[in-house]
């Protein structure tokens, strides 16, 4: 894996984890548990890493 490819992982998960983060602190905000918002959001982040390196996207 070159570094450009490495540097795209870590940009789609990067990316993933912020919009999940948002959207996971608004629910956290409404009352849902921490943990269980955390675990979504580290959910999504690994799963957009799969996908982007499967080039399904």
């Amino acid at each position: 894996m070159n570094n450009n490819q490495q540097k795209d992982l870590v940009s789609a998960g990067l990316t993933a984890a912020i919009g999940a983060g948002i959207i996971t602190s608004f629910a956290v905000s409404q009352g849902q548990h921490p943990l269980v918002a955390t675990g979504i959001t580290v959910f999504s982040a690994l799963l957009a890493v799969i996908i982007h390196q499967a080039d399904l996207i």
